[in-house]
């Protein structure tokens, strides 16, 4: 176990969250990082990173908003660089499928020199429960420009475990796992899988992209926001990430969790009664 704290930068995220869970039951310590805290780190300002760094025996790298912004690749090439010249043992990146410009931030830390592993996922589960598309739900209707391409959601537990099992064994150094779940679903099959567990009508609805974009500017989330998302769904979202992978079998040696219990468990919760 390592002696010195994990560094956990995106720790208030849905995977960081659940990492540093994990992480402190096993009685390893952790640091949690944002913009915010005694030691801050924020990615506009590169002043914060070295500070960040001292002490600590390896970091999750959750970049933000995404890594497929402009300017992403450049942070990680010169974070690699500082956290192998502060001699740590290994740098864990959650990547994006599909996405070239994430792809060209982890072949930056890939040629940095450190060991690394790179954790590739998609759209999360958790979306529908601790995200943007909760709203949708509990208003008993989801509405996004996605059609019938389908998508094998990923649960954020099992990216959790994923990063967990690459952080504590050095088995891991120096591979790149795909994790999605043990299946592809539409938005609408999702949808449905949700309305089934709670009970109660929730349908789905495909919106032009622009009324999408237009929507969540009169919401006020931010401009790149709305970007990345509105890219996510014209480019990404066209069919290139629909192969079930078996990342999460190759690092842990189970399944992957299954959508319908995700959204079961969700349901039982009670954070989509209305």
């Amino acid at each position: 176990m390592p002696q010195l704290p994990v560094l956990i930068i995106g720790a208030s995220g849905k995977t960081g969250g659940r990492v540093r869970a994990r992480l402190e039951k096993r009685g390893i310590a952790t640091r949690p990082v944002s913009r915010s805290t005694a030691i801050p780190f924020d990615w506009a300002r590169p002043d914060t990173w070295r500070v960040a760094l001292d002490g600590v025996s390896s970091a999750y790298v959750t970049y933000q908003p995404d890594l497929a912004v402009e300017g992403a690749v450049e942070a990680i090439t010169e974070l690699s660089r500082l956290a192998r010249d502060k001699g740590l043992e290994r740098l864990v990146l959650l990547s994006g499928r599909g996405e070239p410009g994430a792809q060209a931030a982890e072949a930056a830390l890939q040629a940095s020199g450190i060991a690394w592993t790179i954790v590739r996922v998609s759209w999360f589960d958790q979306n529908f429960s601790e995200g943007y598309l909760m709203d949708g739900v509990l208003a008993g209707e989801i509405a996004l420009p996605a059609g019938a391409v389908a998508e094998p959601f990923v649960d954020a537990d099992d990216i959790a475990d994923v990063v967990v099992a690459a952080l504590t064994d050095e088995c891991h150094a120096n591979k790149l796992y795909e994790v999605t779940g043990p299946r592809a679903l539409t938005f609408a099959d999702a949808t449905a899988e949700i309305a089934k567990a709670t009970g109660r009508p929730v349908r789905y609805t495909q919106i032009p992209a622009e009324a999408f974009a237009a929507g969540m500017r009169d919401a006020g989330v931010p401009a790149d926001v709305v970007s990345l998302l509105d890219e996510l769904f014209r480019v990404v979202l066209d069919g290139r990430n629909s192969r079930v992978m078996h990342g999460v079998e190759e690092a842990l040696g189970r399944r992957a969790r299954d959508f319908f219990d995700y959204a079961r468990e969700a349901a039982a919760t009670g954070v989509w009664d209305a």
